[in-house]
């Protein structure tokens, strides 16, 4: 055997052998990220709480589950709710969550992230057919914190903590749309009538004001009046036919 093939030969063996002694090292140490805690068990019953970093454990003797402690989100899909005053709309949400007791995570309920999902979809229900429309459209922070308060009170057990609830899309029946597009224009209509007639009962006022002021003093009528035909006459292009009253005249001879 030449000497190349004998270190090839011990190569190979030296790297299927030392696999081998990694594969089994690998199975006593596991690894737990700083973002994670470990849940360990022995023989199936609970052993402790691993932290981050290297961590020993026997196998067939020792089980590690690890937990993620960062927060997770579960988006709730969309979800068709009768509201208070019967209408119905669609509706859906996301769920901001995070786990701050692995152990309860992992012994108090089989699949902590389905739960939240599932229990966060019945309450949005109900929380939402408790409100009116109007309320649901006026008031989404409010009644997304109602129910955040609902679905963190009842996650507890499961060492869960609900950071927050955010109601995305409320999806209206076309005839609503359309009711409520009327409605809009109605209101709108309503306020252009209401602000043009204070303007005109304002317009009035400074009219009566300027009446008083105008009669209360001699001869300022007609030179409001003079003033007036002044403006109408600069115009080259008009032409204005108009009667003269006998007050310009003696308007005229006043001012002279």
């Amino acid at each position: 055997m030449s000497l190349v093939g004998f270190i090839t030969g011990n190569l190979f063996s030296l790297m299927f052998y030392g696999f081998i002694i990694l594969s089994v090292l690998g199975m006593f140490f596991r690894i737990i990220y700083q973002y994670e805690k470990g849940v360990l068990f022995a023989f199936g019953k609970l052993s402790g709480i691993r932290k981050p970093g290297l961590n020993f454990i026997l196998p067939f003797y020792h089980r590690l589950d690890k937990i993620d402690l960062r927060v997770n989100t579960i988006d709730i899909p969309k979800q068709e709710v009768i509201t208070k005053d019967n209408v119905p709309v669609n509706i859906n949400a996301v769920i901001y969550f995070k786990v701050v007791d692995p152990e309860k995570a992992i012994l108090n309920v089989e699949d902590y992230r389905y739960a939240v999902s599932k229990y966060g979809q019945t309450s949005l229900r109900n929380v939402t057919g408790e409100a009116s429309l109007d309320e649901l459209l006026s008031e989404r922070k409010k009644i997304a914190e109602n129910l955040r308060q609902i679905v963190d009170e009842a996650t507890d057990p499961w060492g869960i903590d609900v950071e927050m609830i955010e109601l995305q899309d409320i999806e209206l029946p076309e005839a609503m749309k359309r009711t409520m597009a009327k409605q809009a224009e109605a209101e709108r209509e309503r306020r252009a009538v209401i602000i043009k007639a204070e303007g005109e009962a304002a317009a009035a006022d400074d009219l009566v004001k300027a009446a008083g002021i105008l009669g209360g003093e001699k001869g300022a009528l007609h030179l409001r009046t003079l003033h007036a035909l002044n403006d109408m006459s600069s115009d080259q292009t008009n032409e204005v036919v108009f009667v003269v009253p006998l007050e310009i005249l003696k308007a005229v001879e006043e001012v002279d």
